[in-house]
């Protein structure tokens, strides 16, 4: 079953604060508008504007040409998106699963449901009623596949059905190619091509001869198109079931929260740090009951007045330690005004993450000591702010400074890369790489004698070299090869020095030598 809901941007529009004072968007000529960098683009109109001649993707200054008197809003697509997941996840009493059809509408399957409702007949009419008294303007209806179900939603009277033994192509001969759910500029060359309807499209598929000539001819037109929006042959073959169409089914999420209503308001911040801290023991069992662990907790405070606080913390890693939530909370709840009385707690890990059991006194005997990496970084970023710590990631790159960076500790880890195999590497990296004075270099090119930072050291031990070559898809054609060799002097240190380049490899002069590394 497909829902679309035609106004959507408008139908939220009509709850907003806006509409609630007596600005009916029927009243007046009315239009949501987004900045672009041409100007302001309309992206919907109400009954008013659309008879005045405005429509969407209209650019306003042309709409003022023809409406003057037209009034202006501001669009909210992410707002939009954010109510068509909730509309998916309420469409779920009519079906197993549902899928978003962004940008405004519904997929439910419905397959098999429909005698609870007495038919699909009544199911549709039970769609349109809910949705009308919600105050969405919508178009509903059933078919066999998804492709099928859109195209008479959008094209078709509301409340159209197919039957799974009807032949699709006959009974959607003579809708629109726009049925298909393709991109502009592809509907721009079947209508340039003379294929309007879906039934003209099926015809030259088919081909004169019956033998699907024609389908080759679409194939060669269009078999650079990868995207199932702009090939017409995908689609058509999803919307009559030929091949499968994979949909993204929207699944609910609960956030783990926990609350305490207090028969006396308190005002004491002993008495709020208790309160704090049996709230985090109750989430903390319920993540561990839900094997999940927080990243982001929402503290909130209901004061007797009414009024809200709100305090929220973002951790480096999930954690379910309900000492490290109160001591984070701590430093957040210095400012805090309690007024006549806070009378309800809540907490809330409105973002979690799997975290499997563990042994909690090991990770207790670490931050004991200082080693608790995630608790360190939580604690840093509380008191100094997320911009001024920052932690290292691993890069895929062989070349030493490539193979690490750095992002602020609340981010999200990147993708993980390929492990790259590497030879012992020092414990400790300059930050660049230190060029040196090769005085004396054996014939087979080992280093013997250098000074680095005044002072000359005799080689006594050497191991290597260990090449890595350039990567060319970042370096310039005159990036030169590196040999790296590990270095022992008479004292007994040891140093990681390369050689950049080699003399007949016709990319410079001499070879330069740096050092890069220390080890232990």
């Amino acid at each position: 079953m497909a829902i679309w809901c035609a106004d959507l941007a408008l139908d939220r529009w009509r709850h907003s604060e806006n509409c609630q004072r007596g600005e009916g968007p029927d009243s007046a000529p009315l239009a949501l508008i987004t900045e672009t960098a041409h100007g302001p683009r309309i992206d919907a109109v109400n009954p008013a504007a659309r008879a005045a001649g405005a429509a969407k993707a209209m650019m306003l200054a042309d709409a003022r040409t023809l409406c003057p008197s037209i009034e202006v809003r501001p669009s909210d697509p992410a707002g939009d998106l954010a109510f068509l997941e909730r509309l998916a996840l309420w469409a779920m009493r009519w079906g197993p699963w549902s899928a978003m059809d962004a940008p405004d509408g519904v997929l439910v399957d419905v397959t098999a449901v429909a005698h609870l409702f007495g038919g699909e007949r009544r199911l549709l009419a039970d769609v349109e009623a809910r949705c009308n008294a919600r105050g969405l303007t919508i178009r509903a209806a059933i078919a066999p596949t998804a492709g099928a179900a859109w195209a008479l939603a959008h094209f078709a009277a509301s409340g159209a059905i197919l039957g799974p033994e009807e032949d699709l192509q006959t009974r959607l001969a003579d809708l629109p190619v726009a049925a298909l759910r393709l991109d502009n500029d592809v509907l721009l060359v079947l209508k340039r091509l003379g294929l309007k309807r879906l039934g003209d499209l099926a015809s030259i598929e088919e081909g004169r001869d019956g033998a699907g000539s024609g389908r080759d001819a679409i194939q060669r037109r269009f078999r650079n198109r990868k995207s199932p929006a702009a090939n017409p042959l995908v689609r058509m073959d999803q919307l009559l079931g030929r091949v499968p169409e994979p949909l993204l089914p929207v699944v609910p999420v609960t956030a783990p929260m926990v609350q305490r209503r207090l028969l006396e308001p308190i005002r004491h911040r002993q008495l709020l740090d208790t309160v704090v801290s049996d709230l985090a023991q109750d989430m903390a069992r319920t993540l561990e009951a839900k094997g999940e662990g927080a990243r982001r907790l929402q503290l909130g405070l209901w004061r007797v007045d009414g009024e809200v606080l709100v305090r929220e913390l973002e951790m480096a890693a999930a954690t379910r330690d309900p000492d490290h939530m109160v001591r984070l909370f701590a430093d957040r709840l210095d400012d805090i005004d309690a007024g006549f009385g806070i009378e309800m707690l809540r907490l809330r890990a409105s973002w979690s993450q799997p975290l499997g059991l563990d042994q909690s006194d090991l990770e207790a005997a670490a931050e004991q000591h200082g080693t608790s990496l995630a608790a360190c970084m939580d604690r840093l970023t509380t008191r100094l702010g997320t911009q001024a710590v920052q932690r290292p990631v691993p890069r895929a790159s062989h070349i030493p400074e490539r193979a690490q960076g750095w992002q602020p500790p609340l981010e999200p880890e990147p993708a993980e890369q390929h492990q790259l195999a590497f030879h012992t590497r020092p414990l400790k990296l300059l930050e660049r790489p230190e060029r040196i004075s090769v005085l004396y270099a054996a014939p087979e090119g080992y280093p013997r004698r250098f000074s680095w930072r005044g002072e000359v050291c005799e080689v006594a031990r050497v191991e290597g070299p260990e090449r890595i070559a350039p990567e060319w898809w970042r370096e310039r054609g005159t990036a030169r090869l590196r040999d790296y060799y590990r270095v022992e002097d008479e004292a007994g240190r040891r140093y990681w020095i390369y050689r950049n380049g080699l003399p007949t490899d016709g990319r410079g002069g001499m070879p330069d030598w740096y050092l890069q590394g220390l080890f232990a």
